[in-house]
């Protein structure tokens, strides 16, 4: 049967498919696009879009961290040539649901942490919207906030963490094992506040229409997931999910920060509501972002790990203090990669909240994981310390059969092949068991290992649509969102696979409302959750219709559940060997190899899947010795407000930085055998640099980034 473009999709149970193309290098689809500038992003779209005469927004921020806007004069502003409008609380269009404190912005006079939208300026230019923000006078009145996170302020335990995770665990006697052990490692580690900062900022340019008497608006929008910013904003503005249409053919990053609808999204489509049809223009500046757009919160882990004198743990307690919003919570899974990734039958974690007058964190590349991970990992190599063990064989030693966080059995658990061929290759068996053991000229040399895991996951409500076209070509139609991670190009891989076809064959269409429904490019999901959808569609397309369609015919399908998985605890693993160079003059640290190996299912393109392994690598590498945005907590704002201030690895501190991984499928998985990719690059990479430093210096150092002060005696 044939289903039109907007018919309900059918459950098609997918099978593995036959691979041609999945598993070889194909050029990205839209690489020629992006080199020659043709690409268009959220602010660039003009008249062939439907964007004509757009007016440009300007976004003007609170200055104090909580209180209430007692006046906004305007008229300075207005004055200005080309300025032609100001929000403010007091004239912007009423919200229909106001429960998201992030985003119900311009409603009243409170004011929930420094950088909140407290007005939106409009004018003819980017500059004049600029110059009237700077003239609109806004009085504030302060009250007393809290914006420090310390430990005897997180004490509030959320009902879940990150997305709907248990925010504590316990089983078996974790404080008796701990009395009973040999060997005891007891330390809190620390991990910085970072943000994002993605190549292209957070914009979105708005357009309000009337369509069969009905409002309806349109965003392009710098999004990880168009369908995800209906669901969030058109409760908001009191409209049907039909009513807004969402398009980003185009991203410039994310890491995360892109992964929800944040203020500047409301405020593009409030102001274009105000302004007769004319389209809206709102870039958030790179300044703006460190208040506006997301971050990874700082985190406090209490470990505590027992072990009997040859190393196997016996029981492992995880504490975790972090920071959430007092306008919207957002609860980080610091502890979830505790919970499975050793065996021990006592096992103890938890997560508690400081409720902070500050902006509102949300996902960054492996929330949860990365700094959890930091934490759990550096103990480990203390522990290895402790009981006179080397790295790689102490995490060999405590190899779980069973998931100790489900009792599933794991599909594929290859840790100890990614750890052994890491070694291997990395030249691990001439290490000098003793830190401090090695010195070349002025420097101490160093290695360290760290294990990486992240969940492997698949997200329901993803559909696909295939449509025949003339000659042998076919249109294959997914709402998903390529943030540079190259979704465009693989899954044009695996839909040719799926349909029996070359890749030249296929027209993919994605990131738009109106094709069907796909989840967010986060969780390292996206080829796993769309790809699915993708084979479904087509192996439902190929029953429908056969071999030799005719032109015109569609079909419409999401994949169905499938029960067998729900008994196996599905995850990706890696190893990660790090060597550093610590200048015992001037404690400057230098990280001249760092290679990972990883065992992630069927790689369906190489030469990406290698770059965003690597470019985890490179983030991690940078969270280790650089990240760290300062807030200041008497005014509650992050004074690293820019790429000057707020360091990040650059070309000359990523040296020899690689990564391989083990030729294997996943097919119990999906169908194409292939498991996420996105995040694991940067699990358990900074805690191989600071296990790194440490054997180099004989220096403990046990928060990151990891810097010179650290490690050079007054």
């Amino acid at each position: 049967m044939s289903h039109s473009a907007d018919s309900a999709p059918v459950e098609q149970r997918t099978r593995p498919i036959q691979v041609r193309s999945v598993g070889r290098h194909l050029d990205r689809v839209d690489g020629h696009a992006k080199v020659t500038g043709r690409a268009t992003y959220a602010v660039e779209h003009r008249d062939g879009d439907g964007i004509v005469d757009p007016l440009h927004a300007w976004l003007v921020q609170s200055t104090v961290a909580k209180g209430q806007v007692v006046g906004v004069d305007t008229a300075t502003a207005l004055a200005h040539p080309g300025v032609l409008a100001v929000l403010d609380h007091t004239n912007a269009p009423r919200l229909a649901d106001r429960q998201n404190g992030e985003l119900a912005i311009l409603q009243g006079p409170e004011i929930h942490f420094r950088g909140q939208v407290v007005a939106v300026v409009l004018a003819e230019t980017p500059e004049a919207a600029r110059e009237g923000a700077a003239l609109v006078h806004v009085s504030q009145e302060a009250e007393d906030h809290e914006a420090e996170l310390r430990e005897d302020n997180a004490t509030y335990r959320p009902e879940k963490v990150n997305p709907a995770m248990e925010t504590d665990t316990d089983e078996g006697d974790v404080d008796a094992a701990l009395a009973a052990a040999d060997v005891v490692v007891e330390q809190t580690y620390r991990t910085a506040y970072e943000h994002n900062n993605p190549l292209e900022p957070h914009a979105t340019t708005a357009r309000w229409d009337e369509e069969d008497g009905r409002e309806v608006l349109s965003l392009f929008d710098s999004t990880q997931g168009v369908h995800g910013v209906v669901q969030a904003i058109a409760p908001m503005l009191g409209l049907e999910a039909e009513q807004v249409r969402v398009r980003a053919p185009y991203v410039g990053g994310g890491f995360g920060s892109k992964g929800e609808a944040h203020a500047h999204v409301v405020a593009a489509a409030l102001a274009a509501r105000t302004t007769r049809g004319r389209p809206v223009k709102l870039a958030v500046t790179r300044q703006q972002m460190f208040a506006l757009t997301g971050y990874r919160t700082a985190t406090i882990s209490h470990f505590r790990l027992g072990a009997s004198a040859d190393g196997r743990l016996t029981a492992i307690e995880h504490r975790v203090q972090e920071q959430t919003s007092a306008a919207r919570e957002f609860a980080e899974q610091t502890a979830s990669p505790t919970r499975m990734l050793y065996a021990a039958p006592n096992r103890r974690t938890s997560h508690r909240l400081a409720v902070l007058d500050v902006a509102v964190p949300s996902w960054m590349r492996a929330p949860g994981e990365m700094p959890g991970m930091f934490a759990h990992e550096v103990a480990m190599d203390e522990l290895a310390e402790a009981c006179g063990l080397d790295p790689v064989e102490l995490r060999l030693r405590n190899e779980p059969d069973l998931d100790p966080e489900t009792g599933r059995p794991f599909n594929d658990r290859r840790l100890p092949d990614c750890l052994r061929r890491g070694a291997e290759r990395f030249g691990w068996a001439d290490r000098p068991a003793e830190a401090r053991a090695t010195q070349d000229g002025d420097w101490w040399v160093g290695t360290g290992v760290a294990a990486a895991t992240y969940p492997a996951m698949k997200q329901p409500g993803n559909a696909a649509r295939v449509r025949a076209l003339d000659g042998g070509r076919y249109t294959v139609s997914i709402g998903s969102v390529d943030i540079g991670t190259g979704a465009r190009t693989v899954l044009t891989q695996v839909a040719a696979d799926a349909l029996g076809v070359e890749p030249a064959s296929i027209d993919l269409e994605i990131a738009d409302t109106r094709l069907p429904s796909a989840t967010v490019a986060g969780g390292s999901s996206g080829t796993s959750s769309w790809g699915t959808a993708v084979v479904a569609a087509a192996q439902r397309f190929r029953t429908d219709h056969g071999d030799d369609p005719a032109p015109g015919v569609a079909t419409v399908a999401s994949a169905a559940e499938d029960p067998e998985a729900e008994k196996y605890a599905f995850h990706s693993f890696g190893a990660v060997f790090a060597e550093a160079r610590v200048h015992r003059w001037t404690g400057e640290i230098r990280v001249p190899r760092l290679h990972g190996v990883y065992s992630v299912g069927r790689v369906v393109n190489p030469t990406t899947a290698r770059s965003q392994l690597v470019g985890g690598l490179v983030m991690g590498l940078s969270a280790a010795l650089f990240e760290e945005s300062w807030r200041d907590p008497r005014f509650g704002h992050v004074v690293t407000q820019d790429l000057a201030t707020y360091h990040v690895a650059s070309h000359a501190d990523v040296l020899d930085v690689d990564a391989e991984w083990l030729e294997e499928s996943d097919e119990a998985f999906t169908p194409m055998g292939s498991r996420g990719i996105g995040e694991i690059g940067i699990v358990g990479t900074a805690a191989a640099v600071a296990n790194a430093v440490h054997h180099a210096t004989g220096v403990r150092v046990r928060s990151i980034p990891v810097t010179a002060d650290q490690l050079v005696s007054p």
